[in-house]
């Protein structure tokens, strides 16, 4: 019997230290309690804090009232540390790593497969799901907001210029966009597109920023339904695809999947058979997460569209957010190389589990984002913190310079040149997420003073004269 409880608490502790690896700032008992994942007494907590703190794993600071609990790494982060170890690795289950070893293999060593009509008919709404009970259950402490109780598309009317960028800009990016945050931003705000980078690519953010918007405004009519899904097609494939006319309209030819050995259905009886029971049963499901990964899963799988199938699905996973003013899901740091893995996985082999976890982390990272309005989790950036200082230079510098964007991006990328290979996307994006989220209410960390502050915006913004 004394093993056994001397397992349990093990266990406990190891759980235990795993969360407070999430709040790089530290976390009250409160905090830690809530995020706990299932029921745990406050004495009980506390005991096996006061454990960990005499293991030497966890530090308390602050008076008894505010005391905030600190996870100690056990090794600091290296300067040349790879930025997957550092900062962006997704945790994998032992099954989505199978799924990686059978795609690792030639195309020609895969077997050819079609679209198993089964996947989708086999699935019944209610009774079967793709996410777990604590899955969905920890999904939605993550990503409550104060305005659940609000009309549906209340919280993302408050946050729409930040995930007007954020998600314009990331799913833009896992489409091969060269786009920079800042380039999005000057875009979006201004309308001014880069000199340096095509067409195509100012065109798929612009129609980003259109469909998202169309999404929140209209977030207490819309659903998975033909007018929504079709619609938000035609907005996003605006001026991209060949034959204009196949904008919002259902597949009535053949295509084939990049790097796969799958085949979408080709017959448009089919296509248009399969799209229906798709959003019947998608319109069915009563979970919130469940709705969202259903239609992360089954859009591009069927591939009603001539083109940009999986643009639309990840928009969709964010109608169902929006109605409960849920955090959005902005694809926020997601690998590009790990979600299309999880896309052939669901492809090749109907197997969502590679999906899934990128969905789950994907999700988290995104609530991290606008942890700052939610004001209820820390985001654990050990990045931010390895490229403290240069960060801290670089977003001085710029200010106090009244550098525009266009100057203030070549400043970040000559400065990015310093950083190891592996580290320099990612380090483009913090400054530049850092400029971005300044305020007045915050310039002081870099010590910049409010005249300085000012003086930058109106270059910033394009208001000076």
């Amino acid at each position: 019997m004394a093993r056994k409880v001397r397992i349990e608490v093990e266990k406990a502790l190891e759980h235990l230290q795993t969360l407070l690896q999430r709040f790089s700032d530290g976390a009250s008992l409160e905090t830690l309690q809530a995020q706990y994942g299932e029921p745990i007494g406050e004495r009980t907590l506390r005991r096996h804090l006061v454990l960990l703190q005499q293991q030497g794993k966890v530090r308390a600071s602050g008076a008894t009232r505010s005391r905030l609990y600190h996870w100690i790494p056990e090794t600091p982060p290296a300067n040349d540390r790879p930025l997957e170890a550092a900062d962006s690795k997704v945790p994998l289950s032992p099954e989505s790593e199978g799924i990686q070893r059978l795609l690792k293999q030639p195309e020609g060593n895969r077997a050819p497969v079609g679209y198993n009509a089964r996947f989708l008919q086999s699935y019944r709404p209610n009774t079967d799901y793709y996410l777990t009970t604590t899955e969905r259950a920890r999904l939605m402490t993550l990503g409550q907001t104060t305005q659940g109780d609000q009309p549906a598309g209340t919280y993302a009317r408050q946050i729409l210029q930040r995930l007007l960028i954020d998600l314009s800009w990331n799913s833009s990016r896992l489409e091969g966009n060269t786009y920079s945050l800042l380039d999005t931003q000057r875009l979006l705000a201004l309308g001014q597109a880069s000199s340096e980078k095509s067409a195509t690519d100012a065109q798929m953010i612009l129609n980003h920023k259109e469909a998202i918007e169309f999404l929140v405004e209209s977030a207490g009519e819309i659903g998975f339904n033909r007018y929504t899904i079709t619609n938000l097609h035609g907005l996003l494939s605006n001026n991209l695809l060949p034959d204009p006319r196949a904008s919002g309209r259902l597949r009535t030819h053949a295509v084939g999947i990049h790097l796969s050995v799958y085949t979408p259905l080709a017959i448009p009886q089919l296509i248009e058979e399969n799209f229906n029971l798709l959003l019947a049963k998608a319109d069915a499901i009563q979970d919130t997460f469940e709705q969202a990964f259903f239609a992360m899963v089954h859009i591009p799988y069927l591939q009603p569209f001539d083109d940009v199938n999986k643009r639309v699905s990840r928009l969709a996973v964010n109608i169902p957010l929006n109605k409960k003013n849920l955090a959005p899901l902005s694809f926020v740091d997601v690998p590009k190389d790990l979600y299309i893995q999880g896309l052939l996985g669901v492809y090749e082999q109907q197997n969502v589990a590679l999906l899934k976890d990128v969905f789950l982390w994907a999700y988290e990272r995104s609530c991290l984002r606008y942890a700052a309005l939610r004001q209820s989790l820390g985001e654990p950036d050990k990045f931010r913190l390895q490229y403290r200082d240069a960060i801290r230079t670089l977003v001085t510098t710029i200010v106090a310079q009244g550098m525009a964007q266009p100057e203030a991006l070549k400043e970040i990328e000559g400065y990015a040149r310093q950083v190891s290979e592996n580290n320099r996307s990612r380090f483009v994006e913090v400054v530049e997420t850092e400029l971005l989220s300044l305020h007045a209410g915050n310039i002081a960390r870099y010590r910049i003073r409010p005249s300085e502050f000012a003086n930058w915006q109106s270059v910033w913004n394009g208001t000076s004269h």
